[in-house]
């Protein structure tokens, strides 16, 4: 690849993940509103509990 073509692509890449930090922050903030006291973290603890327990009745 080119140069140029090479820093289109990091410039996609970039705003790209500017847009998923941006999804992810908000999704937080959305979580702990409704009761998941500290966002995605307590979120990802509450699914893995549910499969474990689902795992091991």
């Amino acid at each position: 690849m080119d140069h140029d073509k090479l820093l289109r692509k990091i410039a996609k890449l970039e705003s790209m993940c500017d847009q998923l930090q941006a999804e992810m922050r908000y999704l937080d903030q959305l979580l702990v509103e409704v009761g998941f006291e500290e966002g995605l973290k307590t979120l990802k603890a509450a699914a893995i509990e549910l499969i474990d327990k689902k795992k091991h009745p």
